[in-house]
């Protein structure tokens, strides 16, 4: 997820497969009806996602090609991000007229990111234009499509989204081949909350008229999301100081497993053997979800002091350049959670702007409550959420049932998107924009 510095090979390596550890922590638990979800843990639903043979189907390509939007707002990109000189943005078109659908990533991904291509490609297969969207979390949006750098409050992230979707819909216009019937509108995770103000922001300005929109798991709260977030880090062993250690710990007990096997190849048995002794408990799982979500942050935090010249990370005085090292920074930036994000950056640049403003008040503005109205008048947007999401506090999935009422479909388990690409969940995802 980060981009700050070479990871060295083995963690390269070692961290995409992380995801597979949780299918050896717990005995395979099916529950009964229709829904053949596997996991019954929440932890390891989100870790592990679904298993192979409890997956829709979806065709193994599609016809994706990356477009690119040169650069037009924000502060001028910095030496050390050279390489963010546009965003890109995926896009897959049907040969026929039909529906277009925008998908939005979630925290710290791009357009790119495993989840945002399965839904594209589960879009394509069922006949939809597709176009992938990155993340105004993700680093190459913060330097290339936000104007204020400094990612996080929905209504600006809302409009930076929108302004990218008008931009892709205007250089389609120029495409005589391309016929798009209506658009429609979902994201994943906070990309599912940033759908919600985009669609409110399309009610005013009418650009898409939106047909449908869906929000796939997405936080009540953003602040309450985060906290939670932030505090899984506290079940590393020794606490948060402890990190590269317990990371380091991972990856060598994987790594000794793969020397050992006779077969060169990684899989659910090769984790199994590694682990099959000591198993993780449900803490060090948590604790595995925070490391992932804080290398989201890292990116996040030194990307906008560094286009913001805040003083935050970095001293205000130092104009960094491609020949200086990012590993004290990176160090540093793995200590600061979403919620310090939160408070020492984002909140007083807003105090700034609004003198009256307080936490409180900001949090309030970062939550589906703040647009609760509208999104319980408006039947076009729907819910789909898991009832055991761990990005969710105690109350949120009950209040956000009471504000979409029959436009909600929760699922019993998956914690969070554990279960996108099941065969249920992805079926009804598809099916509600047919």
């Amino acid at each position: 997820m980060i981009s700050l510095v070479k990871i060295p090979k083995v963690v390269r390596w070692a961290m995409p497969r992380l995801t597979m550890l949780v299918l050896i922590s717990i005995p395979l638990h099916v529950n009964a009806g229709s829904y053949d979800y596997p996991f019954s843990n929440p932890y390891i639903a989100t870790i592990a996602g679904t298993p192979i043979e409890f997956r829709a189907d979806l065709p193994q390509d599609i016809p994706l090609e990356t477009l690119t939007l040169e650069k037009e707002v924000g502060p001028e990109v910095p030496e050390i991000f050279w390489y963010q000189d546009g965003l890109d943005y995926s896009l897959a078109l049907q040969e026929f007229r039909a529906p277009l659908i925008f998908v939005i990533s979630g925290t710290g991904a791009d357009y790119k990111s495993e989840k945002n291509n399965v839904l594209l490609k589960a879009f394509y297969q069922a006949g939809f234009h597709v176009v992938g969207l990155t993340s105004p979390s993700h680093q190459s949006f913060i330097t290339t499509a936000s104007r204020s750098a400094i990612p996080g409050y929905m209504a600006d992230d809302a409009a930076d989204l929108y302004q990218v979707m008008q931009r892709i819909k205007n250089a389609l216009a120029r495409n005589q081949d391309v016929e798009i019937s209506k658009y429609l509108l979902t994201g994943y995770s906070l990309g599912g909350a940033h759908a919600a103000f985009v669609s409110k922001l399309d009610q005013e300005e009418k650009v898409f008229s939106f047909d449908r929109v869906l929000l796939l798991n997405p936080p009540l709260s953003m602040y309450a999301s985060i906290s939670k977030l932030d505090r899984m880090l506290e079940n590393i062993p020794g606490g948060v100081d402890h990190f590269s250690e317990f990371f380091d710990k991972l990856v060598q007990r994987i790594s000794e497993a793969y020397r050992r096997s006779s077969k060169a190849e990684f899989n659910e048995a090769l984790v199994y053997e590694a682990f099959k002794y000591d198993r993780p408990s449900d803490e060090q799982l948590a604790a595995i979800i925070g490391v992932a979500f804080r290398f989201s942050a890292s990116s996040m935090v030194f990307t906008v002091d560094a286009m913001t010249n805040a003083g935050f990370v970095k001293p205000k005085e130092k104009i960094l350049s491609t020949n200086d090292s990012l590993q004290a920074y990176l160090r540093l930036c793995m200590r600061i959670g979403f919620t310090d994000y939160y408070h020492e950056l984002f909140f007083p640049h807003f105090k700034r702007l609004q003198p009256s403003l307080s936490r409180e008040s900001l949090a309030r503005q970062l939550s589906l409550l703040q647009i609760e109205p509208y999104l319980r008048r408006t039947a076009k947007i729907g819910l789909v959420h898991n009832r055991d999401d761990i990005i969710l506090v105690n109350g949120d999935i009950e209040v956000l049932e009471d504000i979409f009422g029959s436009r909600a479909k929760i699922f019993p388990t998956g914690g969070h998107l554990g279960n996108l690409q099941q065969r249920d969940t992805l079926a009804y995802i598809v099916n509600y924009f047919k």
